[in-house]
C-alpha cells in the first residue's frame, strides 16, 4: 500500500479530509444494507431531529500501525456497545454492534493509504455518529436516522510533548443526576463548551466538574475521566452514575492490576482528598493520559507532587504500557487489539 503524500510528523489534531466515509440509513423500522461513498457532506431536511432537538451520538477510536506492520484499532467492541447503549438512550434505532465493527473495517481498509507509519507519532482517527435525519417539528423522536463513519489522520493531542495541565474547578454543573452524563451524546459536549471557553479564558487548560447533586465528588472534565495516584501507589478513579464510561479509562485500570501490579479502586472522590494524591491525569481517546500539574478551587490552589513538567512515574508507566500495547510493543490481553489489515 503507497501512503499518501503527508508529512506525518507535522500533523495537528484536526480534520483531513479522506477519500470514503460509510453511510447507513435507518427508514421504515429498519437499517440498510450500508455503503461505501466519497462525498464528505451530509444533506438533510431543514426539520431534520438533529437540528431541531439535538438527537445524536458519537464515538471516537483510533487506528494503528503496529511495529511489526499490521493495522489495527483497539478494543472497538466496547465503542460500539457504548453508543448502542447510548442510542437507546436517546429513542435512536442502534445500530447492530457486528455491523458497527464490519463498518470500521470497510472504511479503515478503504483508507489505508492514509494510516499514518509506526514511529511517526500519529493516527488515523475514526468518528463513528448517529443522528436523526428525519423531519420532525413536535418534540418526539425523528422519523429516519443516519449512521455515518469517517476518519482522518491526526498528530499527537499535544504538540510539542505532553506537559501537566492547569485544571480550575467548574462553577457548572456537566451532567444532572439521572440525567445524560453517561452516555456520549453530542448534546453533553455542547452543554460543556460555554464552560470550556470560560476556563481557557483564564488560563486554565480544562475544567473539573464536581457531581451536581452535593458538589463535593470528583467527576470528570468535559471530555474525559480522572485517574489518581494515591501516597501509596494505589490507583483511583472516581465511581459515578453520571460520568461516560471510558474506554481508556477503563484499559488503564486493567493495566495498572495486571500488568504493573497495582492496587485499584472505583469510588467516591471527594474533592478534598485530591491534595494527598501524588499524581493525577485526564483519560481518553485523543491523548490517552494528559498529567495533571494543578488544580484552583474556590479555597485555593492544589498543586500536584509529580510537577509542572513531566508526568508523574506512575502516569508514565501506565502511559507507557497502554501505548505500548496500543502500538503493538507489548502483548495485549485477549481481544483488546482487533486486526484490519
Amino acid at each position: 500500500m503507497v501512503k499518501k503524500n503527508i508529512d506525518w510528523g507535522s500533523l495537528n489534531f484536526s480534520y483531513t479530509k479522506t477519500d470514503s466515509r460509510y453511510v447507513s440509513q435507518w427508514r421504515e423500522g429498519v437499517w440498510d444494507d450500508g455503503k461505501m461513498v466519497e462525498d464528505a457532506n451530509v444533506t438533510i431536511n431543514e426539520s431534520a431531529g438533529v437540528l431541531q432537538y439535538a438527537q445524536t451520538c458519537f464515538e471516537g477510536l483510533k487506528a494503528y500501525t503496529t511495529e511489526d506492520g499490521r493495522v489495527v484499532t483497539f478494543r472497538p467492541e466496547l465503542n460500539a456497545k457504548r453508543m448502542y447503549d447510548t442510542a437507546q438512550r436517546l429513542l435512536m434505532p442502534p445500530f447492530d454492534e457486528g455491523r458497527f465493527i464490519e463498518a470500521l473495517d470497510m472504511l479503515v481498509k478503504a483508507n489505508l493509504a492514509y494510516v499514518p507509519p509506526y514511529g511517526s507519532g500519529a493516527t488515523l482517527y475514526i468518528r463513528p455518529y448517529l443522528f436523526g435525519s428525519g423531519p420532525v417539528i413536535g418534540v418526539a423522536p425523528s422519523p429516519e436516522y443516519t449512521f455515518r463513519m469517517f476518519c482522518t489522520p491526526v498528530g499527537p493531542y499535544f504538540k510539542g510533548g505532553i506537559k501537566p495541565l492547569k485544571l480550575v474547578v467548574s462553577e457548572y454543573d456537566r451532567a444532572a443526576p439521572h440525567g445524560t452524563g453517561h452516555i456520549k451524546a453530542g448534546l453533553n459536549y455542547a452543554m460543556s463548551l460555554y464552560a470550556g471557553y470560560e476556563a481557557k479564558s483564564k488560563g486554565f487548560a480544562e475544567n473539573l466538574f464536581l457531581d451536581a447533586a452535593t458538589r463535593t465528588n470528583v467527576e470528570e472534565t468535559g471530555g474525559a475521566n480522572f485517574i489518581f495516584i494515591t501516597a501509596d501507589n494505589k490507583v483511583v478513579t472516581p465511581k459515578s452514575p453520571t460520568i461516560l464510561p471510558s474506554i481508556t479509562r477503563r484499559s488503564l485500570m486493567y493495566v495498572a492490576k495486571h500488568y504493573l501490579n497495582l492496587e485499584t479502586e472505583e469510588r467516591d472522590i471527594p474533592l478534598t482528598e485530591v491534595s494527598s494524591f501524588k499524581e493525577g491525569g485526564l483519560c481518553g481517546t485523543a491523548a490517552v493520559i494528559s498529567p495533571i500539574g494543578s488544580i484552583t478551587t474556590k479555597d485555593g490552589v492544589i498543586a500536584m507532587p509529580s510537577g509542572m513538567d513531566s508526568m508523574g512515574p506512575v502516569t508514565k508507566q501506565l502511559y507507557d504500557t497502554l501505548t505500548g500495547i496500543q502500538m503493538g510493543r507489548i502483548e495485549a490481553p485477549e481481544g483488546w487489539i482487533h486486526e484490519i489489515a
